[in-house]
């Protein structure tokens, strides 16, 4: 997801399959006047935000049994689009044609579990709004260490830090040491890569820690979590670099924690294990 030479019309969706504009605030947000002042005038005059995410990432993001895009990174957009004061459209994308996306103007920002990267950081800005590890699942009753996984077949979800950096990492690592590197598995979506682990197909998944919590949750009689969450680190909403973007959902995130929606929010899915009390910008090259 670090090269631009993409075409992010073929895997754009905005239409049947879940995107579309969305009106939902179950959580009774309200326009704050002052927040909504600071919006671009191209975003205040469209009354809404173009978000892209990949909806197969669930609980984060991922579809409905009515092809809804559903999960708790989209409850928290549409919390600060309401109070922004404007609505939300997802446009569905593959993961790692997003931030492509909105260096080029497509998206105003990315809403899908993206890990706060130096790499990424040269390209977008993030709004860090939680705190997520890396975790293995492996096949029920088997037993796999994630720091001693050469010659394993491992799945991941392409473009995912997971892809990106964890597993080349654990790889080159093993061939330094004169054992076989990690065969890896790329999928387009998560759901595929879950998938793969039940059938068989490989013997770990590495996702990052909510997502693989689902995942177990979901096929507790098939896969079992491999070791424990880690290397965590901070999540963010993808902006452009440099843009006026940045601070507005910043301050706007701030709001939403200090008046307690966004512990509501996490909460409700479950995942407040990871909340923050702070919403930084570019945490990663703050470390």
């Amino acid at each position: 997801m670090l090269t631009g030479c993409v075409n992010n019309q073929a895997a754009e969706n905005p239409g049947s399959s879940g995107g579309g504009e969305s009106a939902s605030n179950p959580y009774g947000v309200t326009k704050d006047d002052a927040l909504a002042k600071l919006l671009p005038s191209k975003i205040a005059d469209a009354g809404s935000l173009q978000i892209g995410t990949d909806p197969t990432y669930a609980p984060n993001e991922s579809k409905d049994d009515t092809g809804k895009i559903v999960g708790w990174d989209i409850d928290l957009g549409d919390a600060l689009a309401a109070k922004l004061g404007v609505s939300t459209v997802y446009v569905e994308s593959k993961f790692d044609n997003i931030i492509p996306s909105i260096t080029g103007g497509r998206y105003d920002m990315g809403i899908s579990s993206f890990t706060d990267t130096l790499d990424r950081e040269k390209q977008v800005d993030f709004v860090n709004y939680y705190n997520a590890g890396i975790m293995w699942a492996s096949k029920k009753g088997e037993t796999v260490d994630p720091n001693n996984a050469c010659g394993l077949k491992v799945a991941v979800q392409a473009g995912t830090t997971e892809d990106l950096d964890e597993l080349p990492a654990k790889s080159k690592a093993c061939t330094d040491a004169g054992k076989k590197a990690i065969e890896v598995f790329k999928f387009d979506g998560q759901d595929q890569v879950t998938n793969a682990l039940v059938l068989g197909q490989v013997q770990a998944m590495s996702a990052d820690s909510p997502i693989t919590e689902h995942a177990i949750h979901q096929q507790s009689d098939k896969i079992q979590a491999a070791g424990t969450t880690f290397e965590v680190a901070p999540y963010g909403f993808a902006l452009p670099k440099g843009g006026e973007m940045t601070q507005v959902i910043q301050k706007t995130l701030q709001a939403l924690i200090d008046d307690g929606t966004y512990k509501k929010i996490l909460d409700k899915w479950g995942v407040a294990s990871g909340a923050v009390t702070e919403a930084a910008v570019n945490a990663a090259s703050k470390q």
